[in-house]
């Protein structure tokens, strides 16, 4: 997503050692990624409130009952050009 490669993450690293000293850090990190769970868990129930919100399940359902429907037409379709190529071949062959 920010496309950090391990060197950027290294250096940052050691920033954080050399700014936060080493008896600080660990209790920053803890600290750290309690806020960052915090968020994704904030972050996910709203996603899922919305989607119960608006109903997206209901709607996904729907885009691919139409799908099938669509597939199914062509289907037919397909079937009656083959059908009635078969039938003109029948008569053909009986003249």
């Amino acid at each position: 997503m920010f496309d950090i490669g391990f060197s950027e993450i290294l250096i940052i690293a050691t920033l954080t050692l050399i700014v936060m000293g080493p008896n600080r850090l660990p209790e920053t990190i803890k600290t750290i990624t309690l806020w960052i769970g915090r968020l994704r868990n904030f972050i996910n129930s709203a996603r899922s409130d919305i989607e119960n919100e608006v109903g997206i399940d209901e709607i996904k359902k729907q885009l691919h009952n139409e799908k099938v429907m669509q597939e199914i037409a062509k289907t037919k379709a397909e079937l009656n050009s083959v059908t009635q190529d078969l039938s003109s071949d029948k008569k053909d062959a009986k003249r």
